[in-house]
């Protein structure tokens, strides 16, 4: 049987004798043969023992992983598993850090100094889309909104003070502690429609028109759907609540635009028409076009309305 002593070992594997004896120390790896003369040596055991470390160091195991997954007391298919699903993670963001870079480059030309403002800036964007990587929002929005939130979420934090930020916050949370008051009432009374209201205008005022789809994706597919409600001071039963008291809030304001038709000017009810449609989605023309179809089948609405809805829908 063939014995090595650490140089030979050393020299055998390229694993420097200063990483043996550590290995040594730590209990991760030691020499089994003892020789005659009080020598330790390395046995073909050894050998095909440190070949296993430094497979798994190549996968990016920990020392203290590689210990436990070679004293057989961790599994090593789940932690296989595990480690696979982190290094395609960490592949990832060195991707992004790349592209990151390569925007800086792109930005810079070699007789001018580093905008460190921009490259502040795109880093806050890098870091944090790995930070909505690992959140609940990467579930409903596609790669693009993912992108496009991110970039919403920078400019929120980069045009409004820390001042500005803690008042939006503050008037979200007293917002949202009136509704928890009032959810014994009807969603569709007084009290409910202004409830919905609020929420609607405290909501456009952070989103804004551009960013209104995400606003409205993040609510049906995260908040209706249990997603983080618990940042947002909100239950399943409140955002039912909620979401009837909008929907009351935009039907009264739908019909109140609509009973204008041929009492007020044309110019002031088609202004009150499209400002509301914007409020409700944005830049969603899609979702706009939904409005008048409903419109054509809603039986509170006039047919003189539904004529002039008819006309400008073209």
């Amino acid at each position: 049987m063939t014995q090595w002593y650490v140089k030979d070992l050393s020299k055998l594997t390229d694993v420097s004798v200063q990483t043996l004896h550590h290995y040594d120390r730590i209990d991760l790896l030691k020499p089994s043969v003892r020789m005659e003369n009080g020598y330790r040596v390395y046995s073909e055991n050894d050998l095909l023992k440190l070949q296993q470390i430094i497979a798994l160091k190549f996968f990016g195991f920990e020392l203290s992983q590689i210990k436990a997954l070679l004293s057989g007391k961790a599994s090593t298919l789940e932690n296989f598993s595990a480690q696979a699903l982190f290094l395609e993670q960490k592949a990832k963001a060195l991707f992004e850090a790349s592209k990151t870079l390569k925007n800086i480059l792109s930005a810079v030309k070699d007789d001018k100094s580093i905008p460190w403002e921009t490259v502040i800036k795109l880093i806050e964007v890098y870091r944090m889309t790995q930070q909505l990587e690992h959140s609940w929002v990467k579930e409903i929005f596609t790669p693009e909104e993912l992108k496009q939130y991110v970039e919403f979420e920078t400019e929120l934090k980069t045009k409004s003070t820390p001042a500005e930020q803690a008042a939006f916050e503050k008037n979200w949370f007293a917002m949202v502690e009136d509704l928890r008051k009032n959810l014994k009432n009807d969603p569709t009374s007084e009290i409910g429609i202004a409830i919905g209201e609020r929420c609607i205008k405290w909501v456009n005022g952070v989103y804004g028109k551009k960013y209104a789809h995400l606003r409205t994706k993040k609510f049906e597919k995260g908040f209706a759907e249990g997603k983080g409600l618990e940042e947002v001071g909100l239950t399943p039963e409140m955002v039912s609540w909620l979401d009837k008291a909008m929907d009351a809030y935009w039907h009264q304001r739908i019909y109140g635009i609509l009973k204008q038709v041929g009492i007020s000017s044309e110019d002031k009810v088609l202004n009150l028409w499209h400002a509301m449609l914007d409020d409700m989605y944005g830049n969603d023309n899609e979702r706009k076009k939904e409005i008048y179809s409903l419109a054509a089948q809603d039986e509170k609405i006039s047919s003189k309305a539904k004529n002039w809805l008819k006309k400008i829908a073209k």
